[in-house]
């Protein structure tokens, strides 16, 4: 009895169908796509909300705070489909995720940090110009920092080198001992979405996609006909 009664369904639900006009199909897929659009929109702006509030806690230099704002965002974008628009060498691209973004304020107390310990090991009192390598580490660091040099970037050397050839040889000590500024990477997060996810918003894009593959379907079996048909003529 089951059966039957499924079959019976079934077969209404075909007959329903069949008698749907492919015009009508276009008129729902219209609004769906506008509601898509809406809920696309929606999860683009929590995530902007989220990564501002990561980007507010670097500002304020809460560690602990950065770190739950992080999780948060992450979390959050590996669950939801997150379409946002980046740019990449001043061309604008659609990308499924956060983009890049990078803790500045965190990356400049780290750096700041290690040019503090690196100092307090650069003295040399017997030397009549003071601490070279300190005076040469005022000079360079900020310039680290601000152009995102590592120690071993070529920039980051060359103002060693030349700031260095200020003093007489004799006068420099074999102490090369320098701040190793943390590499910009280590502060660079970018998190992807997935295409498809369980939500509002992912349902809704799979039910636009199956509409439009039936509607193009549907047309694509009106055009053989009529060609069919003008042959047989």
């Amino acid at each position: 009895m089951g059966g039957k009664k499924t079959n019976r369904i079934r077969d209404f639900l075909k007959r329903r169908f069949k008698s749907v006009q492919t015009w009508q199909l276009i008129v729902i897929l219209i609004p769906l796509l506008f509601f898509t659009a809406t809920l696309l929109r929606l999860d683009h702006l929590k995530m902007v909300e989220l990564r501002s509030a990561v980007l507010t806690a670097d500002q304020e230099g809460n560690e602990e705070q950065i770190q739950q704002t992080l999780t948060a965002l992450r979390d959050y974008v590996y669950s939801h489909t997150v379409i946002n628009i980046v740019e990449n060498n001043g061309i604008q691209q659609v990308t499924f995720g956060t983009g890049p973004f990078y803790l500045e304020q965190q990356y400049i107390r780290a750096a700041n940090a290690a040019i503090e310990a690196a100092s307090s090991e650069l003295v040399d009192d017997s030397n009549p110009y003071g601490n070279i390598y300190a005076a040469v580490a005022a000079i360079c660091q900020p310039q680290a920092i601000a152009n995102g040099w590592q120690w071993s970037s070529p920039g980051y050397l060359d103002c060693w080198t030349s700031e260095l050839a200020k003093y007489p040889e004799t006068d420099i000590s074999d102490n090369h001992l320098v701040a190793k500024i943390p590499s910009t990477e280590l502060y660079r997060h970018n998190y992807a979405s997935p295409i498809f996810s369980w939500t509002p918003a992912g349902i809704a894009i799979i039910a636009c996609v199956v509409l439009v593959l039936i509607i193009i379907v549907r047309v694509v079996i009106w055009l053989a006909l009529k060609v069919a048909l003008l042959f047989l003529k």
